[in-house]
């Protein structure tokens, strides 16, 4: 009698199992879906959202990075467009919603050619030959210009407006994120000399441009100077405080002169910590760790300036920006181990003191002081300005391209040119690529109210005539025109790193035909 044969379970019951065109349906629908939610905010006249944690935290943005970072996202393939915003803000730090849309759009046309029959393999070749295309295109646009400051100086402008940022507000704090690079600029850029401080409390107008580091922080005894010129600068991680053993131990102390020799020993131990101090020519001491009051007073005589509990990151900038080594301890403690800086001065702010450590011997660094009405504005203004600082860097060490979706116009006029000598279904894939390429600057002129259609067509006219045209926002309406002589420009890298970031990520889900999942 024949055998009767049982089925095999290779996954647990618990698990559940998307295949073939299941599983690209839901991830494509994922993807685009997460998409949508940023489509909104793209542009200079893009609007914000306002999101709410479960603690009840409120953020007003319209940065796609934070935006789809703060989204409580479960989908496994809507993750990965968090993961193009993290990457593109980590390699160029500005254009993740730029990203964010494009693969939302590449997703959407590659469903449309699923629908036609076109294998993902087809496409997926064909995606990848169009970012190479693409990049080609990129690199025909970028611009060069005489006067660099002035561009550069659009860069920045471009990429804070809509941001929190005004006009006016923007075209302030552009010049000054220019000079803020250029004051840090040699044979490279170093943005992490480039610090961006925010403070509540005032105009954006106040923002201003410090030749140097800037903490929260107060003097750790109030008889200590508050100025300091041509200060040496100590940095310690140790506490100063009465040693305690590793021992658990009990003395007895039977008389009086016991005690006070204890006592005397604990002074003796305490005031040494000054001595040293002071005998290595320390002016200013910013230490990791808590100092004991009696030390902060022995300090102070000694006319040492010091500073308690100090983070991590604060103090390595300013042991970078001094030249001061990171102290363990004060044994043998000498002036090569010291840093220097022109000035340190602790200045009243409201009801808080900054301290400001002014131009350093060992690293240029400067430090943005932003300023703004209430929290959530002064918080919008900080991503606002990091993220112009980024693009700054990023036009000036690798080129600027016409900004307004006028780049997005050529690469899409450029792939349909060259898909024309494309043999196969390829060339269908190419030319889905163009057309998502055309949801930018739609999507730009549908934001500033315009009709997205018309405009669409208008700028295509006007690139096959002129050679260049935008959505140029004039008085608030949208127009087409000349992205460069209205001012309007983006760095190229941002361009090629949401190409090759949003081609990445599409190409991934679209090669994915089987989700298993389990509890």
């Amino acid at each position: 009698m024949a055998s009767r044969t049982q089925p095999l379970y290779v996954l647990s019951e618990d698990s559940e199992r998307t295949r073939g065109r299941a599983a690209q349906e839901s991830n494509i629908a994922a993807g685009k879906a997460v998409a949508e939610a940023v489509r909104t905010t793209l542009g200079p006249r893009g609007m914000d959202k306002m999101l709410v944690d479960s603690t009840g935290t409120v953020v007003i943005t319209n940065d796609g990075a934070t935006i789809l970072d703060r989204m409580d996202i479960d989908h496994p393939a809507a993750q990965m467009i968090v993961e193009v915003a993290e990457s593109q803000e980590a390699s160029v730090g500005d254009g993740t919603t730029t990203a964010a849309v494009l693969l939302g759009e590449l997703l959407s046309r590659a469903e449309d050619l699923l629908e036609d029959d076109l294998h993902p393999t087809v496409i997926v070749e064909g995606y990848a030959e169009a970012a190479r295309l693409a990049n080609e295109a990129i690199g025909e646009q970028q611009v060069d210009v005489a006067d660099a400051d002035d561009l550069l100086a659009e860069v920045a402008e471009s990429s804070m407006t809509g941001k929190g940022a005004g006009d006016t507000a923007a075209r302030d704090l552009a010049d000054l994120v220019v000079e803020a690079v250029e004051r840090v600029a040699g044979d490279g850029i170093d943005r992490d000399a480039i610090h961006v401080h925010p403070r509540t409390g005032a105009a954006s107008s106040a923002t201003e441009l410090v030749d140097g580091v800037v903490l929260e922080e107060e003097p750790v005894h109030d008889g200590m100077p508050r100025t300091v010129e041509d200060a040496s600068v100590a940095v310690l991680d140790t506490k100063l405080e009465v040693r305690q053993g590793d021992v658990d131990a009990e003395y007895s102390i039977t008389s009086v002169e016991g005690l006070e020799a204890a006592l005397k020993a604990e002074d003796d131990e305490l005031r040494g910590y000054a001595a040293a101090l002071s005998a290595a020519g320390v002016d200013v001491l910013v230490c990791r760790k808590a100092i004991d009051d009696r030390v902060a007073g022995h300090l102070a005589d000694a006319g040492i300036l010091a500073f308690e509990s100090v983070g991590s990151s604060d103090a390595t900038d300013v042991a970078r920006v001094t030249g001061a080594k990171r102290l363990g301890t004060l044994d043998d403690i000498e002036a090569a181990d010291l840093g220097r800086a022109e000035s340190i001065a602790v200045e009243s702010e409201g009801d808080d003191d900054l301290v400001f450590v002014r131009g350093g011997d060992a690293s240029r660094a400067v430090t943005l002081l932003v300023r703004g009405s209430t929290d959530h504005v002064v918080d919008e203004f900080e991503r606002a300005v990091n993220d112009a600082v980024d693009a700054v860097v990023a036009a000036r060490e690798e080129g600027i391209v016409p900004g307004a979706g006028a780049t997005e116009v050529a690469i899409a006029a450029h792939l349909r040119r060259a898909s024309a000598s494309v043999e196969g279904r390829k060339q269908l894939a190419i030319e889905a690529f163009a057309d998502a390429l055309d949801a930018l600057p739609r999507t730009l002129a549908e934001n500033a109210g315009s009709d997205p259609i018309d405009t669409l067509v208008d700028l295509r006219a006007t690139h096959d005539r002129e050679g260049r045209a935008g959505v140029v926002a004039d008085r608030r309406i949208a127009r087409v025109g000349d992205p460069l002589e209205a001012g309007i420009v983006d760095p190229a890298a941002v361009k090629r790193e949401a190409v090759d970031s949003a081609t990445e990520a599409a190409t991934m889900l679209l090669r994915i035909d089987d989700v298993i999942s389990a509890e």
